[in-house]
């Protein structure tokens, strides 16, 4: 199996994972002092539920298979 497969077939997984990530660096946001990690965790929740969307479309620019 290539890793488009793989990509296709995690993709809920990356999307649930991207979701808590994201609520729970919010959380962490709202009830600290300091407010940067949680923003900087709820940005890599949105990097890994977005992962397939990029991966194919930066596939289907480059014309990789």
């Amino acid at each position: 199996m290539n890793l488009s497969l793989w990509i296709d077939a995690f993709s809920m997984v990356f999307n649930i994972i991207g979701m808590v990530l994201g609520v729970g660096g919010l959380l962490l946001a709202q009830r600290s002092h300091r407010r940067w990690p949680g923003y900087a965790i709820t940005a890599l929740g949105f990097i890994v539920a977005t992962l397939p969307f990029w991966y194919q479309l930066l596939n289907t620019v480059t014309g990789a298979e």
